[in-house]
């Protein structure tokens, strides 16, 4: 039996990045629940948020939390012990990520050596964050609840960013640039998260079905979950365009702006994927 995994980021790529709508997805959702195949959200989004869009679009599958700070999977999905795993209410959970507290305290650092404010989502009230996001107050106050991963913004020029990433590095950091913000985590990232979860599914069907996987986000910071699936797919950004720093061997660019691409790249490959099976 051949099966199939899908991972995709949210904002600007299941989700529309000004409405938050994933109703232009919604036939290939359709379809990927009729046919059971695991639905794995990977976002910069809390645990918290991720679980309020996860029971919206009826995907009870695993999820990714803080750009790979943590991996949640559902008690009992594999039959095999998951090594280093927390149990945490429903759910076993994989810890990739450097505590927030670290981050905040290391963004705080690099701000002093720059001289330019670095102001994370922990400087902001939820009223803030709202505005810069278009999320409502209640979603705002849920993208504060973070473990792993500091989104932040630089006032200062734009080139500050090439002065930032190397103090970040040099702490054993990381920093990635999304739709709205920088995000600085530790050492981890998507893919290192989905690759672990890929493993799971590998040794779970290792009595003869074979996997394949799917991966799709709209900007650099899909670029490692992008990597480490057989079939990795690429959105168009609001204007259009393809991020022009997202490059891969046998990388689709889907034909459409988030949602959009992101339905007719799903509907593509499973047609596919079908015909084929």
């Amino acid at each position: 039996m051949h099966r199939l995994v899908v991972f995709t980021d949210l904002d600007g790529t299941l989700l529309d990045s000004a409405t938050y709508s994933f109703q232009a997805a919604e036939e290939a959702l359709n379809l990927l629940r009729s046919h059971h195949i695991p639905v794995v959200l990977a976002s910069s989004k809390t645990r918290a948020e991720i679980e309020l869009i996860r029971n919206k679009l009826d995907l009870p599958h695993s999820f990714i939390v803080e750009n790979g700070g943590a991996l949640y999977i559902p008690n009992g999905l594999f039959t095999t012990p998951l090594r280093g795993a927390i149990l945490r209410d429903s759910y076993q959970v994989i810890e990739f990520g450097t505590s927030y507290a670290a981050l905040r305290a290391a963004l705080k650092e690099i701000e002093q050596t720059v001289e330019h404010r670095l102001r994370g989502l922990g400087d902001m009230p939820a009223e803030e964050i709202a505005q810069r996001t278009g999320l409502g107050l209640a979603e705002a106050i849920l993208a504060k609840q973070r473990e792993y991963d500091e989104p932040f913004v630089i006032e200062g020029p734009a080139t500050l960013i090439t002065k930032v990433e190397p103090l970040i590095t040099a702490r054993g950091l990381r920093c990635t640039r999304g739709g709205r913000f920088c995000h600085l985590t530790g050492n981890t990232d998507k893919g290192r998260a989905c690759q672990f979860l890929i493993d799971c599914y590998r040794r779970q069907y290792a009595g003869g079905d074979d996997l394949s996987t799917v991966a799709i986000g709209d900007s650099l910071n899909d670029l490692s979950m992008l990597a480490v699936v057989d079939r990795p797919i690429l959105v168009q950004q609001p204007d259009g365009s393809y991020h022009p720093e997202v490059s891969l061997p046998h990388l689709t660019r889907a034909p459409g702006v988030g949602p959009i691409g992101w339905n007719q790249a799903i509907l593509d490959l499973l047609s596919r994927f079908y015909s084929s099976n």
